[in-house]
């Protein structure tokens, strides 16, 4: 096969493979349901991305990463490397509270904070989850996304509107 058609061929090849790419969890971030005491509340969707967006996200992520340890901020080289350690605990204090268990939340783990999503009784609920969640140790923030009650559309993306794409 001459030069300029194996090129294409290839050109045309890696073009198709990206366009048809697989969304699918990256990084291993941890994600884990705590509690699931209202069951129409929408769940949330696993983050899922391309290979081009995992790309395009690991510089960033490196330096976010890092950049905590080199000001002093982490004890440990990456940030990142907390979340496996921080997720369960604070899933953990969130069932032994008592306060949270007519819930349903899920949480995220990713660079020292942790994102609430799901579905409380009240705003002063979800107040006092994420003024909980502060409190576990190497916690640097809480990203609040949960929704009073269970109608009305979620700050964060649900598994079913991902289905309806």
């Amino acid at each position: 096969m001459n030069r300029p058609v194996s090129t294409l061929l290839c050109l045309l090849g890696i073009s198709l493979s990206a366009s048809a790419q697989q969304r699918a969890p990256a990084f291993d971030d941890p994600f884990e349901q705590v509690t699931s005491a209202l069951s129409r509340c929408p769940v949330p969707q696993a983050a899922a991305m391309s290979q081009a967006e995992v790309a395009a996200l690991a510089h960033v992520r490196s330096h976010h990463g890092t950049s905590c340890y080199r000001s002093g901020r982490c004890r440990l080289p990456n940030s990142y490397l907390y979340d496996k350690e921080i997720v369960p605990r604070a899933a953990q204090y969130l069932r032994l509270d008592g306060r949270f268990d007519d819930t349903s939340v899920w949480i995220l783990g990713e660079r020292r904070l942790i994102t609430l999503m799901g579905c409380v009784q009240s705003k002063e609920q979800a107040e006092a989850m994420e003024k909980a969640v502060l409190l576990v140790d190497d916690v640097m923030g809480v990203v609040n996304y949960l929704m009073v009650g269970t109608q009305g559309k979620p700050a964060y993306p649900s598994a079913a509107s991902a289905s309806r794409k």
